[in-house]
């Protein structure tokens, strides 16, 4: 089969989606036509991590983050010529929107080019991502306006389903997935103790410390002003250190001594420094099912995540992790893991479980191999 993906944020976890796809799926032939966050990771980078035999990449030049009319039209044209030119040249079988922007030009664009094979994964619902209910009420409408397109919407978890129905937006529901297997912890990464971007101290990694880690897009849809307020209070107790994976405009938010920030680092570096946590905490607004999160699970890590879309499916009868709504109630569980060490390996243990039974990779690429063939 020939696949067309396309993807407006080339980075972060919507990447790490695609590349799961696209390696597990090796018997098609994949064209990803993409974006560019220069600011999260360039393309270049995201590129070296697919496989090399099937796959292709296409730059989409005119596609951004923001909503501006102009530049929206600009984006949709440019996306409209690349289809239309795939589906003379390659006869494409299927093609797979990622993410909100990419969902309401592509259901458009592929409407106008006449192909009928169409999947749109939100991976986050973008009606959660505003500051103001007016900005949230606008981007269901564009949702509602995008249904009318065409196109399958497959949400990767139960609660993001569960907030498209709530629209009145019909959906259906394959979780995303991570490998189960077991990953020997290897030795830290060595880390450089000055942020890149300010050239301010940061500490390096200590070893023995009681670690908490978390893995994404340093913005304000991981809320990491609350990640900074849950580690300053720990400032003072020299046990604890808090990691942050990754990178982002919100990077000066991470002000507390005991953070350690890395930037991006390869796959292989970030399941080590997971693995050589304690505890896995998310601070999200929103998810669609953070594949970081996943692998913690497939990790045996206890987790510790906020009550939201995405996350909450994550959670198993509290005996993986626990919910949180406020500050105070992460601070509190995390003395409490930090007090129990015994219980973190059985809540370890519970999460591989969890994630094996619900979270497989071969069930999600077997699932979405159907949706395309029909």
């Amino acid at each position: 089969m020939k696949i067309v993906h396309v993807v407006e944020p080339f980075a972060s976890g919507i990447a790490t989606f695609v590349r799961s796809l696209v390696e597990n799926l090796q018997d098609d032939l994949h064209i990803i036509v993409h974006g560019e966050r220069q600011h999260l990771m360039t393309s270049a980078e995201v590129k070296q991590r697919f496989p090399k035999g099937n796959v292709r990449f296409i730059r989409w030049k005119s596609a951004q983050r923001e909503i501006s009319f102009r530049k929206d039209t600009a984006a949709f044209m440019e996306l409209y010529t690349i289809l239309k030119r795939l589906k003379k040249q390659v006869h494409i079988d299927a093609v797979h929107l990622h993410s909100s922007k990419s969902g309401f030009l592509g259901r458009v664009a592929c409407r106008m080019a006449g192909i009928n094979t169409v999947i749109y994964t939100p991976n986050g619902a973008p009606f959660f991502v505003g500051n103001s209910s007016f900005s949230n009420f606008l981007y269901k409408q564009l949702e509602r306006l995008g249904s009318i397109f065409g196109g399958r919407v497959v949400c990767c978890s139960p609660s993001e389903l569960k907030a498209y129905n709530a629209i009145g937006i019909k959906a259906l529901n394959i979780n995303n997935g991570v490998d189960i297997e077991e990953r020997p912890a290897g030795p830290l990464p060595r880390l450089s103790p000055v942020d890149r971007s300010d050239k301010k101290s940061r500490p390096e990694l200590k070893p023995g410390k009681f670690r908490i880690v978390t893995s994404g897009r340093i913005e304000d849809q991981k809320n990491p002003a609350l990640f900074n307020s849950i580690a300053k209070y720990f400032e003072e107790f020299h046990d604890f250190e808090f990691l942050w994976i990754g990178e982002g405009a919100d990077r000066d938010l991470l002000t507390a001594r005991n953070i350690v920030t890395t930037g991006w680092l390869s796959t292989e570096d970030t399941k080590c420094l997971i693995a050589a946590s304690q505890v896995y905490l998310s601070t999200s607004v929103f998810e669609g099912l953070p594949f970081a999160v996943l692998e913690a699970l497939a990790l045996k890590k206890p987790v510790l995540l906020t009550d939201c879309v995405g996350n909450r499916d994550i959670v198993n009868k509290r005996l993986n992790g626990d919910l949180f709504t406020t500050e105070d109630e992460a601070i509190v569980k995390i003395l409490q893991y930090h007090n129990n060490r015994d219980m973190l390996q059985i809540m370890g243990e519970y999460s591989q479980q969890h994630c094996e039974q619900e979270f497989d990779v071969y069930s999600t690429f077997t699932s979405y191999r159907s949706l395309y063939k029909s």
